[in-house]
């Protein structure tokens, strides 16, 4: 498979790459400084591409690759492949799922525990030698609090699992309510922000969920209410969500994704009441590691005309 040409569109992990290398023709975009006539020149060749939660194949890209055949997304999420391009081109699309779920959900809780508890800001506070001058103010307890999930696949059963641990009562919000669990059920994100304390986006990114938090979502979520978003960034509208922070009608926020990132409003960071984080859900090395094999599986499955193990299309 050493003549199977792979794009790479942008840096993802070092070990995917070197995995990739020892089985196909990898070809890294980020590094060509003219991409437009580098696609041209290897357009022939290029039978895959490896995309991530900010880099996938857009309709653009499809098009000047007629030899496609797979999108493999080291992510869960694929909102950066243009799925209906590919549906029509016959294209083939995997992502990473199961494998991230731990981490994330891991994640969901550090930053709730992060924000109602002011870890990073008490980090701070003795670094800066502050403390020595009087003890820092009183936080808020997590455990009790009531945490409301929007989506509740692999991931948001997972925060509920942990978030049961602290004696949380739960609740969500998802297209259909699912009988068999045990949760309280709302069928309006809305209703749900208005009876819980602590409210976390775990549902995938569509055109339906895009800013899925707006302003009456966090006016309901209140000025005691804390928003986590592990989900992606235009989940939520970031111009409504700064605006009730800084004007304090929301209580506070923990965010792992943003809508253009990298860019994050710099109105937030004076906030002590917001932890920002720079989009690492599964940014563990044994995670990422997992992903990456499973990147690669799903390639060779693909080439070998075998079964992918997790396509989406």
């Amino acid at each position: 498979m050493e003549s199977i040409g792979v794009l790479m569109p942008a840096p993802m992990s070092s070990y995917l790459e070197q995995e990739l290398e020892k089985r196909f023709n990898l070809l890294k975009l980020w590094t060509v400084p003219q991409k437009p006539q580098f696609l041209k020149d290897h357009s022939s060749s290029i039978r895959a591409v490896v995309g991530n939660a900010g880099n996938g194949a857009d309709a653009e890209l499809i098009e000047k690759l007629p030899k496609l055949e797979i999108v493999a997304s080291f992510s869960v999420g694929v909102d950066k492949v243009d799925l209906n391009k590919c549906r029509e081109k016959g294209i083939r699309v995997t992502n990473t799922p199961d494998v991230l779920t731990d981490d994330v959900a891991d994640l969901a809780i550090g930053l709730t525990l992060a924000v109602l508890r002011r870890l990073c800001e008490c980090d701070r506070y003795v670094r800066s030698g502050q403390w020595k001058k009087g003890d820092y103010k009183l936080t808020t307890k997590f455990t009790g609090k009531t945490v409301g999930i929007i989506g509740l696949g692999r991931i948001g059963k997972a925060v509920a699992k942990r978030a049961e641990g602290f004696s949380c009562p739960i609740a969500y919000y998802s297209r259909t309510a699912k009988p068999e669990l045990k949760y309280k059920y709302y069928p309006s994100v809305v209703e749900l922000a208005s009876n819980c304390d602590v409210l976390v986006v775990a549902c995938p990114l569509t055109e339906e969920t895009r800013h899925i938090v707006n302003r009456e979502v966090i006016d309901a979520l209140g000025p005691k209410g804390v928003l986590i978003n592990i989900g992606r960034g235009p989940h939520v509208d970031e111009a409504e969500l700064v605006s009730a922070l800084v004007e304090g009608r929301l209580g506070g926020a923990g965010l792992d994704v943003y809508e253009k990132e990298p860019e994050v409003p710099e109105q937030l960071f004076g906030l002590e009441n917001v932890v920002l984080l720079p989009h690492v859900g599964s940014g563990t090395v044994e995670t990422r590691n997992v992903m990456a094999d499973l990147v690669v599986e799903n390639l060779e499955a693909h080439f070998l005309k075998k079964p992918l193990l997790t396509p989406v299309v």
